[in-house]
C-alpha cells in the first residue's frame, strides 16, 4: 500500500493536549491566556515549555518578565471561565478581576479557580516558530491544589464543543470539524 503525499489535518486531532492558563506579570500588569501547547521537557532539572502567539499580550509581557505560571484546569471548568482567558484580550479587560488568583513565590499570577495545580518557571530559552514562540522555563515552584481530572483538548472540543481562538496554533482546525 502506497501512502499519499497529502495532509489530512484531522490526523492532528489525535495528538493529546491539556488545557491550561499561562500567566505572567510585568511592572504590575498581569495577563493570562488559555493554552493547549504546554509540556514537561526534562526532569533534571524540571523544565516546561509553553507555546504562545507573538501577537498576544501574554507573549509581550512574558518576553519582558522572563517568567510564567501554568495553571492546570479541571475537567469541570465552565466554558464562560475558559472564554474569559481564551476569547478576550487583556488589552481590553483585567482577566484576573473575575477569578480567584494568588501570586506564586516568583511573583507570577496563578489562577486558583477551577485549578488542579500550578507550575511557575523562569525562562531560559525562546525559539520562534513562525507566528508563535516556544518559551522554555526551569520550574522554580509548583503546587497541587486538589484532586481531579485535568481538562484535555479532546474533551474541550467533544464535550464542551469549544473552538480555538484566531491566535491559537490549532485555529485552522475549527473549519475541519
Amino acid at each position: 500500500m502506497e501512502i499519499e503525499n497529502t495532509i489530512d489535518v484531522k490526523a492532528l486531532f489525535n495528538l493529546t493536549y491539556g488545557m491550561y492558563i499561562v500567566s505572567t506579570e510585568w511592572e504590575g500588569r498581569k495577563n493570562g491566556q488559555i493554552a493547549n501547547s504546554v509540556m514537561q521537557v526534562t526532569a533534571t532539572p524540571n523544565t516546561v515549555a509553553v507555546c504562545l502567539n507573538k501577537e498576544n499580550l501574554t507573549w509581550e509581557l512574558l518576553e519582558k518578565s522572563g517568567k510564567f505560571s501554568v495553571t492546570v484546569l479541571e475537567d469541570e471548568v465552565p466554558m464562560t471561565f475558559i472564554g474569559n482567558f481564551g476569547f478576550k484580550s487583556g488589552r481590553d479587560i483585567d482577566k484576573f478581576a473575575s477569578c480567584g488568583w494568588k501570586s506564586a513565590p516568583g511573583g507570577t499570577p496563578v489562577v486558583t479557580d477551577h485549578a488542579l495545580s500550578w507550575i511557575e518557571a523562569r525562562v531560559f530559552n525562546r525559539i520562534d516558530v513562525y507566528t508563535h514562540s516556544v518559551f522554555f522555563g526551569e520550574v522554580i515552584s509548583s503546587s497541587c491544589l486538589k484532586q481531579g481530572c485535568p481538562l484535555t483538548y479532546a474533551n474541550y472540543h467533544l464535550v464542551k464543543k469549544g473552538k480555538s481562538p484566531k491566535s491559537a496554533p490549532t485555529y485552522n482546525l475549527n473549519a475541519v470539524k
